[in-house]
């Protein structure tokens, strides 16, 4: 098996005014790619080729930092590009799940305020998860590309959305504001996709 570039369902300009067309390209084109290039080029020949995405990331060990970066690289920016839309299509969440994280973090405010300051806070480069985890939502982040499923890095379950924070996702629009970036993302979240992602996982633990 060999992994792919995912087809976006939206131009790069459709972001403007919160990430910048060029952003978008170069993210997509230039870090997305390499990647997934270089997953490739990592498994092949070996066992891992036969496995999916996810398998490859719970065998990732802690020490394989060229496997853990690209299946990692490759694994979080699909789930980032599913998790967008344009503003001019976004919806809020829908009161089924709107219920769902007030059960887990009071309020949509507090939900808000605890994943913003989590991914304002990761030093370096990295990400921030919203994730189910035993049925329950959870917040967290990793640095570098690693991500919740894989093991023993302290931040466990499967994510749902996840918000990059390295300095390409934003830069050339944002220079050093990565709070502004990250107030602009609210605006640009697909939760009818979020949402989706939560009734599969759910929907399983329960089978």
């Amino acid at each position: 098996m060999s992994f792919k570039l995912p087809k976006l369902s939206y131009s790069y300009k459709d972001f403007e005014p919160y990430i910048d067309q060029k952003t978008m390209e170069i993210h997509y084109t230039k870090h997305h790619a390499t990647y997934t290039n270089n997953l490739n080029k990592a498994i092949y020949g070996t066992d891992m080729m036969n496995l999916t995405i996810e398998e490859i990331l719970k065998k990732s060990p802690l020490g394989s930092t060229l496997l853990r970066n690209n299946s990692g690289g490759f694994y979080n920016h699909n789930l980032f590009w599913e998790i967008l839309i344009p503003n001019f299509e976004y919806i809020d969440p829908s009161s089924y799940f709107n219920d769902i994280i007030q059960k887990n973090f009071e309020s949509f405010d507090f939900f808000k305020k605890k994943f913003s300051t989590i991914a304002l806070n990761r030093f370096g480069s990295g990400w921030a998860w919203l994730c189910v985890k035993e049925k329950k939502l959870t917040i967290c982040s990793t640095s570098n590309q690693d991500n919740p499923i894989m093991l023993g890095i302290g931040c466990e379950g499967i994510p749902i959305l996840g918000l990059d924070v390295w300095e390409h996702a934003y830069y050339l629009q944002y220079q050093n504001r990565r709070l502004d970036y990250i107030s602009s993302f609210w605006k640009i979240i697909n939760w009818k996709k979020v949402e989706k992602n939560y009734n599969k996982i759910v929907n399983n633990l329960h089978g």
